[in-house]
């Protein structure tokens, strides 16, 4: 019995391991392409502040619109409990004070989880005629993201934060369990 069930575990364990570096990897490419716009997805504000792993995430993509790589920025993000702004409000504030023009800022202010996010990105980029995308997040975040994305129809490539303020071992170790968990639910339920 002990047997068959460590033979069983190789498979499992494999298929693990294999999506941990899959997930490892995918987000941590940015093949330099250009797009019509980027999706920055949101994550917690505090007040007016962006927490400091959505702060990196606005200045990756203010980064890729003085690039030229990007034509408009599309801030996701609704209101955290009890929170006086959303956060895609948060984001174009700083991208404003970081000298990016209002007109080339876009946002919604509804959306609670990633999927959320990107239905309305998409809705976004449709009304404003934009076909393809840059989705901008932390490393471990965008094999699902991407996932999702290309469920929605939206043409898009990952385009990580090269500054994640995720450092230690832990702290990468936790967002990349998180995610494989994430990941395996989507696939499961679509959510």
């Amino acid at each position: 019995m002990l047997k068959r069930v460590f033979l069983l575990s190789i498979p499992l364990l494999a298929y693990s391991l294999w999506q941990l570096w899959s997930i490892s990897s995918f987000g941590h490419k940015d093949t330099g392409e250009r797009a019509d716009c980027a999706i920055i997805l949101g994550a917690a504000a505090y007040h007016t502040k962006p927490s400091p792993v959505f702060e990196e995430r606005i200045k990756h993509a203010i980064k890729l619109y003085e690039q030229g790589r990007v034509g408009k920025l599309i801030f996701t993000g609704g209101f955290g409990t009890k929170a006086a702004f959303a956060e895609s409000e948060v984001a174009r504030a700083y991208a404003i004070k970081a000298g990016i023009p209002q007109e080339d800022i876009l946002l919604e202010t509804t959306s609670l989880t990633t999927q959320e996010n990107l239905t309305e990105a998409k809705k976004i980029m449709t009304q404003h005629g934009l076909t393809d995308s840059l989705i901008v997040s932390d490393p471990w975040h965008l094999k699902r993201a991407c996932s999702i994305a290309a469920d929605k129809d939206i043409q898009t490539s990952p385009s990580t934060t090269q500054t994640s303020l995720y450092k230690s071992l832990g702290a990468k170790s936790k967002f990349l369990f998180r995610e494989f968990y994430n990941l395996h639910i989507y696939y499961l339920t679509g959510n």
